[in-house]
């Protein structure tokens, strides 16, 4: 995803390709097959001719302006900005290398070269697109991809902004479209209409007046990590590069819909690409107005910089809507239907909307209202400003007398950027920057630019970004602990202060900070963070040093916390290792899906895939925590659940690494689109049945009471969809629950057995003891009532049947005695299977519970476990013991040890255990001794 845009002051025009080759040059580049059905040169000069014919004149004499070059030139130096510190870099045009004749061409790239030629020069100057070199090879990163057949540059990292190429935001391959193909590609105008009619390439061209015109496009994601830093939205984490401005060429939209002559009743208009997705082809929708409003300058583009467009913008075109979010103007246009409701496209749905904030990620996958509230939808920008200079870590000597911070901005709505403030004192007192607008310029003339009209001179609209500057004095920024930006439109919206987080991430445009630090002689400047998977940023460094993101300072220290002492960050552990270097093969979607069962379940890990066939006995949560994930993506499990060691395994299961395409599939697979929720016309409660639970899916549990137990424990009481649903928990199994946390927005997840039975209906209480230590149960504590967490399951390798029956690990077996040991909230998973055993008149299996702790108060469910043994006295007995008891103590003292352990222990019992580890190493230890079977001692 890349970015760049036309120069800010007077440039000199890009150098045009030498067009007096000869012709076995011209042959020798156009050997590139140009059609899969064009074998003859013959051939290939005809597609070739015909797309010369459509997109140059017929004039033979050399542009005015590439003659006079004299007349574009200036002392003052002109600069190419990218917008994406800090692989972007600003450097004066003039040293800048054209391209040459030595770079292969594509027939298109013949085309550029006589385009020039009817130019005009007015003598105004104005703004022009750096010389554009074509990229010749397909990456390695595309190779295995739909998107092989697209060349792009090397400098092109994914999220990261390279400083010559316009950002790249695509939904998934991209089309690929033949020479051949251009002429006759067709679009189609429909719907609401008294005169529908599909329009061809060459008609547009030919058929309607073209004009040029320099817009901005933004994708809604632009600054996006900034969010993800503090909590992982539903999106990439875009830095402040998704942004570009460039010279588009095409006819006016309103031009090409007044012909079909929209009925009254329409109010939309539909556009639909051609990329095929999951999900249907990409398609969105505005409102009719708009598009048929001139000033807006919502057009069709065939060119963009002079060129034609490239496949990753729309080749061969694509619509253009300036002022609003990137996603609305659809690429590869193949339909235009006018309607009168919104598209129902699945992208236009559930993509490009900035939900409420108190909405989860888990709540959007339940609830499908918020998709289809159209007041959710984004179209116009919002006003938003960054910092492009000094980059991320650049280092400034403190003898220098200061320095002009640089940077853009830009706004929505056909507004212009009316202002854009600099503080140093956290926003107490501000600076007003200068403020350039080269788009301006534009309007002086009415020249023809690359075979359309510059149609800016009657606008008012604005449709591009700005770029300001300010200069700060060393003694101003020693004595700052950061510099902040905002820029407020002549409409007087301004950027606030603090982030609005959701769901998809969108439309962030919190003020810009950069942080200053100070380094001995020198200050180094840190950006909030660097782009794409790039570590670095005072976030990041906020994140280890333990700062709050809420606490008002952007998380760093407050006055009152001078004098505590920094919390020193963690040494980062080395990795384990999850991969075999010598396992180089290549699983696709379909191998991976036929591995979805019992029999031979393969899961990904991280992009690797993984056999889980051999480890179905031996895992300690059970066969079923394999089989569930089979066939699925089971990173966030994996990764929030298991230690480096269990980590350091899997090497040894590793079996090949899935497709990149396949990947994509498996991360975003149709089923997992938020499910339409019809809504019975009843006031009467719905009644479910079946169990909530599903093994291989996350659904949300809404909390609705949290009720203390005592000083470090809590019952967290959730509310099923329906009072007659049962969760669907066999005794003795867990379910699993996630919670992401905020700061470093990775999931937390653990396993817990609720205390209520199987049998309760619409509600579960789960009991966690709360450690001040303890990740999940601090996160936990914090979910607010009303708030989702994710669960799913069951999950587990033991199921109590009753009557002395039991599974373990799928088999089969029974018992007259369980021998329970359990320590602190361990004694939730034993409980079920005591309480199961003690409720049930019929039930004779002996259960002997041994339940450590170290004070009274520590001791879980006392009162239940007393009237359990109470109503089975011939059955069920409990023990309890103490490490740490008070005086008035009359039970045993002590820890769970050898000798309690052989004591209580009967010949053919069944010993169920949890609690910390050190405890379930001694009874694993004791009990080996002993020589009671492996297959007789379940942990859980």
């Amino acid at each position: 995803m890349t970015v760049t845009t036309p120069a800010i002051d007077k440039a000199l025009p890009p150098t045009p390709a030498d067009s007096a080759e000869s012709s076995d040059t011209e042959q020798a580049h156009l050997e590139i097959p140009v059609s899969k059905d064009n074998n003859s040169k013959e051939k290939r000069r005809s597609v070739v001719d015909s797309l010369r014919k459509l997109w140059t004149s017929e004039k033979s004499e050399k542009s005015e302006i590439s003659e006079k070059p004299e007349k574009t030139k200036s002392s003052k130096k002109t600069y190419i900005v990218a917008a994406s510190p800090p692989s972007t870099e600003i450097t004066p045009a003039a040293t800048r290398t054209p391209s040459t004749s030595s770079i292969p061409q594509s027939p298109v790239s013949l085309v550029e070269a006589e385009q020039s030629n009817e130019d005009e020069d007015d003598g105004i100057s104005i703004p022009l697109p750096p010389t554009t070199i074509h990229p010749t090879k397909i990456l390695d990163i595309d190779a295995n991809t739909p998107d092989s057949h697209v060349a792009r540059d090397p400098r092109m990292i994914r999220f990261l902004t390279p400083p010559e190429l316009f950002y790249v935001r695509n939904h998934g391959a991209v089309p690929e479209v033949l020479d051949s193909e251009i002429p006759d590609w067709s679009i189609s105008i429909e719907g609401l209409v008294e005169k529908p009619f599909t329009i061809t390439f060459r008609e547009i061209l030919e058929q309607y007046q073209q004009v040029t015109v320099p817009i901005t496009l933004v994708c809604a994601g632009n600054r996006r990590k900034e969010q993800n830093t503090v909590r992982k939205s539903q999106g990439f984490s875009w830095g402040p590069g998704g942004v570009s401005t460039a010279l588009f060429t095409g006819p006016m939209l309103c031009d090409v819909l007044q012909k079909a002559k929209p009925t009254k009743k329409a109010k939309f208009l539909c556009m639909e690409g051609a990329d095929e997705l999951p999900n249907g082809n990409y398609g969105t929708s505005i409102k009719l107005s708009w598009a048929m409003t001139r000033e807006r300058g919502i057009m069709l583009a065939h060119k963009m910089n002079g060129l034609p467009l490239t496949p990753d913008h729309g080749r061969p075109i694509r619509v253009v809507i300036p002022c609003q979010i990137g996603g609305r103007s659809v690429k590869w246009l193949k339909r235009l239907v006018i309607t009168d409701k919104p598209s129902g496209n699945w992208y236009h749905k559930y993509d490009n909307r900035v939900l409420p904030t108190t909405i989860t990620p888990e709540m959007s996958k339940k609830d499908d209202q918020p998709w289809e509230d159209e007041r959710y939808a984004i179209y116009d920008l919002n006003v938003n400003s960054a910092v492009a200079y000094p980059q991320n870590d650049e280092v400034v000597k403190k003898v220098e007398k200061g320095y002009t911070f640089r940077g853009y901005a830009y706004t929505g709505g056909m507004k212009k950027i009316s202002r854009v403030e600099v503080s140093l004192d956290k926003g107490q007192t501000w600076k007003l920057a200068k403020i350039d607008y080269p788009e301006d310029r534009y309007r002086e003339t009415e020249r023809t630019m690359y075979g359309g009209k510059v149609d800016m001179m009657t606008r008012d609209a604005s449709y591009c970004w700005c770029f300001w500057e300010q200069e700060i004095t060393m003694e101003e920024l020693v004595n700052a602990e950061d510099v902040v930006v905002r820029a407020m439109d002549d409409g007087l919206s301004l950027q606030q202060r603090d982030m609005y987080w959701s769901v998809l991430g969108m439309m962030h445009n919190a003020w810009f900070r950069v942080a200053i630090r100070k380094e001995g002689d020198s200050i180094r400047f840190e950006h909030p963070t660097v782009p794409a998977q790039s570590g670095g940023g005072w976030m990041e460094r906020v994140i280890k040093e333990g700062g709050d993101f809420s606490n008002g300072n952007w998380g760093e220290k407050l006055p009152n916390e001078a004098d505590k002492p920094a919390k020193k960050p963690e040494e980062p552990k080395p990795e384990a290792v999850m991969t075999n270097p010598e396992i180089t093969r290549i699983i696709e979607l379909e191998e991976l899906k036929a591995h979805s069962g019992k029999k031979e379940p393969w899961f990904v890990v991280e992009g690797q895939v993984y056999d889980g066939t051999p480890f179905l006995k031996e895992h300690p949560g059970g066969a079923t925590s394999i089989i569930n994930v089979a066939a699925t993506d089971a990173t966030d499990e994996f990764v929030g659940i298991h230690s480096e060691s269990a980590k350091g395994m899997m090497p040894t299961y590793h079996i090949g690494t899935l497709s990149p395409a396949a990947l994509s599939a498996l991360l975003n697979p149709a089923a997992e689109t938020p499910a339409s929720v019809e809504t019975p016309v009843t006031t009467e409660p719905i009644e479910i049945t079946t169990p909530f639970l599903e093994p291989k899916t996350w659904k949300g549990l809404v909390l609705s009471a949290k009720r203390a137990i005592s000083s470090d424990t809590k019952i967290f009481t959730f509310t099923l969809p329906s009072a007659s649903q049962p969760l669907g928990l066999p005794v003795g199994q867990h379910l699993l629950m996630r919670i992401k946390n905020p700061v470093s927005g990775k999931f937390c997840i653990r396993a817990y057995t609720p205390l209520s039975t199987a049998e309760t209906k619409g509600s579960v209480d789960v009991l966690v003891k709360l450690y001040q230590d303890g990740a999940m149960s601090k996160l936990l504590d914090k979910v607010e009532i009303g708030s989702e967490v994710g669960v799913k399951g069951p999950t587990g390798k033991f199921v109590y049947g009753g009557k002395g029956k039991y599974t373990l690990n799928g088999e089969e077996k029974r018992t007259e005695r369980f021998n329970m040991i359990c320590g602190g909230s361990g004694i939730t998973p034993v409980l079920s299977v005591l309480r199961a055993a003690a409720e049930d008149e019929e039930d004779k299996t002996v259960v002997r519970l041994l339940d450590g702790n170290r004070t009274e108060e520590d001791i879980l469910c006392r009162g239940l476990l007393a009237e359990l043994e109470g109503k089975s006295v011939d059955t069920v007995s409990v023990l309890h013991t103490l490490s740490k008891p008070s005086e008035k103590w009359e039970g045993r003292q002590g820890r769970i040890d050898e000798e309690l352990i052989r004591a209580n222990a009967a010949e053919g019992a069944v010993w169920l255990v949890c609690g910390p580890p050190a405890l379930e190493k001694e009874v694993k230890r004791v009990l080996g001794e002993m020589g009671v079977a492996e297959t007789d001692v379940v942990f859980f």
